[in-house]
């Protein structure tokens, strides 16, 4: 299967930046800056296209374990003391995001940029490596991190372009090796300094790498899917495994069609990026203990908007991005983002809806224990009687998954 891989990296990253902003107050496009900005200093560097392409990758997934990291920090300190990274807590998030990264198909040639992030050219770091046992991916990408945070490199005027400029002087041979500070003074001159305006670093990050689709065998799909999902369903304890369930059980679904294994593998990637939108939802809301109020159900919804919004970014990916982001959809019109009915919701977009809801009434949450098989049989064939889901995906659900 051809995918975009670079397109959806980019994605997701996008959704994490409304994660980090509302937990640290980071302006949004924050990772797509440090991939930017990276890739200038590979280029400089004489890195290959492909070096710069993997380099990308790494760095617009330099924060992929921040929802696990607010998850460990919430087992950590129950207080509502702000969520600082301490260095512990620094080299929890970059040991979670380097894990996830084992399951990205061309992990070995980034391998340690994401668990290195953080170190700094003296030894200080989380781990304590010096500059010249670190990898260079992971030098690259800690001082254009470093620079976004201390600086928000979207907005740069005269004199905060002169301060930056002396602030990577004074940080040579500190936090960054010498060589990659004479480096970045050569690809920041005064003209570049509004080059990163909002969405300007997504558009240049773009057209400064090769955009073509590569091969990736469903094996290697299922593992970035998983990662996906994993991301996600983090955000919020009380929906700890739902992407995963309903990837697994979409794919089985499939498979109980004699759907084909590429076609199966979709499902699969659907389902475990259906409700990346959330990532766009304030936790106050995710995790709310009792019933939600009028408006705050109004946000909850706007999750699956958020999702294409999203997804839309990535090319050659239609079929599965309508199947994750209509799975709220209803037969009879009354269902959202877009208020679809039953002619425009193809058989694998009404198996995602039927599926999300199963999963959503069986999956044990904090709060509840999931219903049994039968129990949310009952409410499916309901919903499916009052023309809301399709009827016969709901009796080949307890055909497939009854015990």
């Amino acid at each position: 299967m051809q995918i975009y891989i670079n397109d959806m990296l980019y994605a997701l990253s996008g959704a994490l930046d409304s994660v980090e902003a509302e937990i640290f107050g980071v302006k949004s496009h924050h990772s797509e800056r440090v991939a930017y900005l990276s890739v200038q200093l590979g280029r400089a560097l004489g890195f290959s296209e492909q070096q710069l392409l993997n380099l990308a990758a790494a760095a617009v997934l330099h924060d992929n374990a921040l929802t696990e990291y607010i998850s460990v920090k919430r087992q950590m300190d129950t207080s509502s003391a702000t969520l600082l990274p301490s260095a512990e807590l620094l080299k929890i998030h970059c040991d979670m995001g380097e894990e996830n990264a084992k399951i990205l198909p061309f992990y070995p040639q980034i391998k340690h940029a994401i668990l290195y992030h953080h170190e700094n050219a003296n030894g200080t770091g989380p781990n304590g490596l010096k500059s010249a046992d670190t990898p260079i991916f992971a030098q690259i990408i800690h001082l254009s991190d470093q620079l976004d945070n201390a600086f928000i490199l979207d907005d740069v005027d005269a004199k905060k372009h002169l301060e930056i400029h002396d602030y990577v002087d004074n940080q040579a041979g500190l936090l960054f090796a010498p060589e990659l500070c004479n480096k970045f003074h050569a690809l920041f001159p005064e003209a570049g300094k509004k080059a990163l305006y909002e969405e300007n670093a997504r558009l240049l990050l773009r057209s400064n790498l090769p955009h073509n689709p590569q091969e990736y065998n469903n094996e290697a799909i299922k593992g970035l899917a998983t990662m996906f999902a994993k991301i996600v369903d983090y955000k919020s304890h009380f929906t700890c495994t739902h992407s995963l369930g309903i990837a697994a059980k979409a794919r089985r679904l499939g498979e109980f069609y004699g759907y084909d294994a590429a076609t199966c593998t979709k499902l699969y990637l659907a389902g475990a990026l259906h409700d990346i939108g959330k990532l766009r939802i304030s936790n106050s809301i995710l995790e709310k203990p009792d019933s939600l109020t009028k408006e705050e159900f109004t946000i909850m919804k706007g999750h699956a908007l958020a999702s294409w919004q999203i997804l839309k970014q990535i090319d050659g990916l239609n079929d599965v991005i309508n199947w994750a982001c209509l799975h709220h959809e209803k037969l009879d019109g009354s269902g959202y983002p877009f208020g679809k009915k039953a002619p425009d919701l193809d058989k694998n977009a009404r198996l995602l809806a039927c599926v999300d809801i199963y999963q959503a009434l069986t999956e044990d949450r904090p709060y509840r224990q999931g219903m049994t098989h039968e129990q949310a049989l009952t409410i499916l064939r309901d919903m499916s009687a009052k023309g809301f889901i399709d009827t016969q995906i709901t009796e080949d659900i307890d055909h497939c998954f009854a015990a």
